[in-house]
């Protein structure tokens, strides 16, 4: 009886370590920590002590309208800007000494993203290639996946904003990043061009960058992110999923009834369940409400701003 319970024992501890080793290669490794973030410029305060983390693989959105502290946040966390107080990593290093071989790993594409308007696309690229010792057939691959390869001799300044912009998340990709920083990166550009950069963006999340993403489109953020965060005035108002998020401040659960005349009508689950006549209506739909709904709830502000 001893042996038998030892042996089985032995199997319980046998299933729990590999279990044990299933979940550490499962874990997703922190790629940026942030703790107590804060900044001024003179009496104004872009940031109020923040905090936040981002995973490995993770398309993070970092929501607000203009002046509520994306571009800082992004320019701290990416060594050009020094916080007054809290801490921050990226990539297990801290923002203050990011030594060459981090920013190796990152890329940036930004209003502040420069690029040489003489000359042509394609040796704005080269250039760049040259730094990391890409071979240009790469950089035609990613070209091609944007729409660009076509257009690759057109001189720069005489580009669409459109056109532009994807030769900078071009460029910002040549060194094969594992965190790509995103401020706006679809702001202006045309339903067709954004698409394309969606498109590209959730291909490289599969193949396992993390991209911090700064919008202030909320449909942009429902469709890519994985989990966002809220910012008001400086301040993180709420951090989660897309999904987890609108279900939290769903609470006033309504469905909107079309009837066969077309007309419609919108009630309340209460008034659905007690007895209403449904004889005539054609359908019912559910009316969530939408991330920009509930960034309105939570700021009373909008985000076009």
């Amino acid at each position: 009886m001893f042996l038998e319970n030892e042996a089985g024992t032995e199997r319980l501890i046998a299933v729990l370590l590999n279990t044990l080793v299933k979940a550490r290669k499962t874990m997703k490794k922190t790629i940026i920590e942030v703790q107590g973030l804060k900044k001024k410029f003179k009496e104004q305060e872009a940031l109020a002590g923040i905090d936040f983390s981002i995973r490995e693989g993770e398309i993070f959105g970092f929501l607000g309208p203009s002046g509520s502290g994306k571009t800082t946040t992004i320019n701290i966390l990416t060594g050009q800007l020094s916080a007054d107080a809290g801490t921050a990593h990226v990539l297990s290093a801290p923002v203050e000494d990011l030594k060459a071989e981090v920013l190796e790993q990152i890329g940036i594409v930004s209003d502040g993203s420069g690029f040489y308007e003489k000359i042509s696309l394609y040796k704005n690229l080269k250039a760049y290639a040259m730094l990391f010792g890409v071979k240009m057939t790469e950089v035609d691959e990613l070209l091609r996946k944007v729409g660009l390869y076509d257009s690759r001799n057109k001189v720069a300044e005489k580009l669409s904003t459109g056109m532009k912009q994807r030769m900078l998340l071009v460029r910002a990709l040549i060194n094969q990043p594992k965190l790509l920083f995103l401020d706006e990166p679809t702001s202006g550009l045309d339903p067709s061009t954004s698409r394309t950069i969606h498109e590209l963006l959730l291909e490289l999340k599969t193949q396992g960058a993390t991209i911090f993403l700064t919008t202030h489109d909320m449909q942009e953020a429902t469709l890519l992110c994985d989990r966002l965060a809220l910012l008001s005035k400086g301040k993180l108002v709420e951090v989660g999923s897309p999904h987890e998020i609108i279900q939290k401040y769903n609470t006033d659960k309504r469905v909107r009834l079309e009837y066969e005349d077309l007309t419609t009508k919108t009630v309340t689950f209460d008034e659905l369940q007690g007895g209403l006549d449904l004889s005539n209506v054609i359908s019912i739909h559910s009316c969530e409400p939408t991330l920009e709904d509930v960034f309105i709830t939570l700021t009373g502000g909008t985000l076009n701003v």
